[in-house]
């Protein structure tokens, strides 16, 4: 660089690989790249991790498994033991939890250097140079590719779309809370309204969960669905469905929200009123946005669909050569690993050349956090009827309580579901929630993958008593 200041402030950086966004996708696109021998730089605005680490899968799977202890308490006595008088500390669980993603966050930066990537720390624009160029607290910095892996944020409601609506807090908030709230409403029917839900209840809140339809996760298999919804409901949450939040007040007790339901059985529009009172946690999980603000994109010519999202084609190309794109920004399977998959395809396609490089969207296994766990792979049996026909597809499915619950007063059902096709059954869906059911699905996504079929999975001896064995012994 340029002794002068003036003459360093319009020189431009370059790099073979230069990375905007500082998560799960755009690191392992970068590291991967660096490892091929190309020159890397990493913009990230905030701290290394993105989500995931940070306000994401990381930290939430550390509240979740506290909430499983806070389950297993209740069965302590059950099982023989006697634990007396048993108090939980949410300070101490979140000053824990935090020390562990800083942790996260020192190795992320540690890997970089190691790496010899170079870090550029702030808000990444780009210009209206000929070549695409970004620009960084004044200086510039371009590369013959560049990955935008901004990831996503979460979504939030205007003053004018629900009086009151900046009260409530986000995902993103709920891992700043200092205390366990002792009344907590939580918007949404995701996967993230479901956990989070779940954990606040589980750990001692008093949790009212808004849905504006009769079930949650209505994306999954409707067996999932219904099941999840009934599961909620016996944990002791307070579920109102075919709602919406219409205002939120504050008062000297806490936060006063005005809810509207209507019967879906009426035909007529009408609506009943509900106020729930004393509320010091009101949390909005209504889904997730890309975070593209301020990146200047547009003016890039890369073509974006209606809600912002960074189209891509199947190699992670957007409409502007030498630009792409992975990961939560895209809009498109919004988890960790398919982030760092497709920033890892892109790398090796790339600087290693391997033109064929991409990552393949298919059957991708995702898990939700949820009491008790929930375990999904490819097609539900709804999507698999479109594709296949009615007559094509069968299904498998069983639901029982866990052998774990047969001493429990305590009860939790694992519900089963093989969705298979043709004449030879190949299996292109399994669906399941229950006990176990979060590290259960590993294993057998590697054998749908490889194209398992029911005749397959009737061929593996069963592991007993699992819950597992039951997917081998269907009939």
């Amino acid at each position: 660089m340029a002794s002068d200041p003036a003459a360093a402030a319009t020189e431009t950086t370059r790099f073979d690989f230069l990375v905007v966004g500082g998560g799960s996708g755009g690191l392992a696109g970068a590291r991967r790249a660096s490892e091929l021998g190309a020159t890397t730089a990493v913009i990230e605005s905030h701290r290394l991790g993105g989500t995931c680490v940070n306000v994401g899968c990381v930290p939430k799977k550390v509240m979740w498994n506290a909430a499983v202890h806070a389950e297993y308490l209740h069965d302590h006595s059950d099982y023989g033991f006697d634990v007396g008088n048993v108090r939980f500390s949410w300070e101490t669980l979140k000053t824990k939890r935090d020390a562990y993603v800083s942790h996260l966050n020192r190795i992320y930066r540690n890997n970089l250097d190691k790496a010899k990537i170079q870090t550029i720390q702030g808000h990444a624009r780009f210009t209206d140079d000929p070549e695409p160029t970004v620009e960084v607290s004044g200086r510039k910095y371009t590369a013959p590719h560049i990955l935008i892996a901004t990831g996503g944020q979460p979504s939030v409601l205007t003053e004018a779309e629900v009086p009151g609506a900046s009260f409530g807090i986000t995902s993103d908030g709920f891992f700043e809370l200092e205390t366990l709230p002792k009344r907590s409403v939580v918007v949404g029917a995701g996967y993230i309204a479901v956990e989070m839900a779940g954990i606040l209840s589980t750990l001692g809140s008093k949790t009212s969960l808004i849905i504006r339809q009769s079930g949650v996760l209505r994306n999954f298999d409707s067996f999932i669905s219904t099941n999840c919804t009934k599961e909620l409901q016996n944990s002791g949450i307070d579920l109102w469905k075919n709602s919406q939040v219409k205002s939120v007040s504050k008062t000297d007790r806490g936060l006063e929200v005005t809810l509207v339901t209507k019967d879906p059985e009426k035909k007529n529009d009408e609506e009943k009123t509900s106020t729930i009172q004393e509320v010091d946690c009101l949390l909005w999980a209504i889904g997730r946005q890309p975070n593209i603000s301020g990146l200047n994109i547009s003016a890039m010519g890369v073509d974006m669909d209606e809600r912002g999202h960074i189209i891509v084609d199947e190699f992670q190309n957007t409409s502007r050569p030498g630009i792409y794109a992975v990961g939560d920004v895209c809009g498109k399977a919004l988890l960790t690993p398919v982030a760092i998959a497709a920033g890892r395809k892109l790398a090796h396609r790339l600087f290693e050349g391997k033109k064929d490089s991409k990552l393949d969207y298919s059957s991708i296994p995702t898990v939700v956090f949820s009491h008790p766990p929930i375990g999904t792979m490819g097609l539900t049996e709804d999507e698999a009827i479109k594709s296949w026909g009615k007559e094509n597809v069968k299904i498998y499915k069983t639901s029982f309580t866990p052998m774990y619950h047969a001493l429990t007063s305590r009860k939790s059902q694992c519900i089963m579901k093989l969705v298979c096709v043709g004449k030879e059954e190949k299996v292109v869906g399994l669906h399941m929630q229950g006990l176990g059911c979060d590290e259960m699905l590993q294993g057998f996504s590697v054998a749908i993958k490889m194209g398992a079929t029911k005749a397959d999975f009737d061929k593996t001896i069963a592991i007993h008593p699992t819950s597992s064995e039951e997917f081998v012994t269907m009939r």
